[in-house]
């Protein structure tokens, strides 16, 4: 786990940030009485819904996508070092969680909690405060995989596009391959001649 932070301390930070971000502006309304949290949470619960989906699409989007980065990885020239594929994969999983929490939140939305007459006016802020700190922790682990994909996209372009001498590159294995090539080359003269 603290691998993890120290391979990822942008993204979390920025998740961070955005979570804590998007909480005070949730907590600025104050302190609300049941009845009032009941009215609130009716207007909020479409644009929660919408988040949700929101989230789902874009994370699953972003899952299939991880495997279109993964094919242009393997075929590229250089030989890439398994941070690159360690990257991918804390992508991939910190999205799965990203899509789970999404739908259960989704699925949580759909209870008709409001339309309920067995639930007491008194929980009623307590649902609401709960359902406004997940959206925002939702969003901000949002965040952190837009990073995560930012900093895995831009270290490709590097590599790939630009050619440019990249921590990511196995320079050993470039070198046992050049090796072996010359090897080669120099078993097939010495066959010729």
């Amino acid at each position: 786990m603290g691998n993890f932070i120290t391979r990822h301390k942008r993204p979390i930070l920025g998740g961070l940030a955005t979570t804590v971000f998007v909480g005070l502006g949730v907590f600025s309304l104050g302190n609300i009485s049941g009845y009032e949290a009941m009215s609130l949470l009716e207007a909020s619960m479409s644009g929660l819904n919408m988040l949700c989906n929101t989230i789902i699409l874009a994370a699953t989007t972003i899952l299939a996508l991880l495997l279109t980065l993964l094919g242009i990885s393997s075929s590229a020239d250089n030989n890439l070092k398994k941070d690159h594929y360690h990257q991918v994969l804390s992508i991939a999983k910190f999205d799965v969680i990203l899509i789970v929490g999404a739908l259960v939140m989704f699925q949580f939305f759909n209870i008709p909690i409001i339309e309920s007459e067995g639930v007491p006016t008194s929980w009623f802020d307590i649902i609401y405060w709960t359902t406004l700190i997940i959206s925002s922790i939702l969003c901000g682990m949002m965040i952190i995989v837009v990073l995560m994909l930012y900093t895995t996209v831009t270290n490709i372009i590097a590599i790939v596009g630009l050619k440019s001498d990249h921590s990511l590159l196995d320079k050993q294995t470039d070198s046992n391959d050049n090796a072996k090539t010359n090897e080669e080359h120099r078993s097939t003269s010495k066959k010729n001649d």
